[in-house]
């Protein structure tokens, strides 16, 4: 009776602690407190950038453009970073990579100065109206602009839900993985992770019928996620115009690398070689 008293009080806990981990897991997928601004601000005078989601929370973002940007032939690239980045560090950080474009970012939702709180399911609803708000800031001075997401790590995702819902000219995916669902399998394979997930984010089969010219970069070691969930990307993909592994890298200083760099010049050129190839 002990030995089954025993095992009774385990179970107990052992559902307490997933019951705990369903609740809080907006909160540890996204920990906005983690994004501060840390890397070179953004110039004083870069347009700053708002909008209203239909639910009533406000969404702030930056842009980004060349001095002399070109009304037509327009290039924007839209960032999604990662989990505890900053939208005006993942903006300064893609236009020292690509100065000849504009880039667009905005903080998530819950991260300062956005209001609201973090989820999947929202930054996935709202990455379509930033999508709408960069689009019509351009076409308001003329011409049609090409728009290229840039999705790191979680933001990958983002980028790719996005692909789905609006016309993008091409996916740029650093550390993407196939579903949430199965990395929360790698870091907490103890619990149903799969069956907790509000979503489970199954970025790869939303990717095999998405016709969009796809770069995508991932880390040799990364830590967080492992290759393997990056490569069913690879394979997932129906246009892969570019695709590179960092060699010698993590999740996290992958960014450090001027190997990157590189490859992240390499990816937009292999996406815009993918328009000149267009019928």
């Amino acid at each position: 009776m002990t030995f089954l008293k025993i095992l009774a009080a385990l179970a107990v806990v052992y559902a307490a602690l997933v019951a705990v981990l369903y609740a809080v897991q907006d909160r540890l997928l996204f920990p906005a407190d983690l994004a501060v601004q840390s890397g070179t601000p953004v110039p004083p005078d870069a347009p700053r950038l708002e909008l209203t989601t239909p639910d009533g929370q406000t969404l702030h973002g930056v842009r980004l453009a060349p001095p002399a940007a070109p009304v037509t032939d327009r290039l924007i690239i839209l960032a999604f970073g990662g989990n505890a980045w900053n939208a005006e560090d993942a903006a300064v950080y893609l236009y020292n990579l690509y100065p000849q474009a504009e880039v667009v970012a905005f903080h998530y939702r819950g991260y300062a100065p956005s209001t609201g709180r973090a989820s999947v399911d929202k930054l996935i609803a709202d990455a379509p109206l930033i999508y709408d708000k960069a689009r019509e800031d351009a076409e308001t001075q003329g011409g049609s602009p090409r728009i290229i997401a840039a999705g790191f790590s979680i933001g990958s995702g983002v980028a790719v839900h996005l692909a789905r819902e609006r016309k993008l000219d091409g996916l740029i995916l650093v550390t993407p993985f196939d579903s949430l669902a199965e990395l929360a399998k790698v870091h907490f394979p103890w619990i149903p992770a799969a069956a907790l997930l509000k979503n489970p984010m199954r970025n790869a089969e939303l990717l095999k019928g998405l016709d969009v010219p796809t770069a995508l970069i991932a880390a040799e070691h990364d830590e967080i996620i492992p290759r393997e969930r990056s490569s069913m990307m690879r394979g997932a993909a129906k246009r892969m115009v570019y695709s590179r592994t960092i060699k010698g890298v993590g999740h996290n200083d992958i960014y450090e690398s001027q190997d990157f760099a590189n490859a992240m010049r390499e990816a937009l050129a292999a996406v815009e070689g993918a328009w000149q190839a267009e019928p």
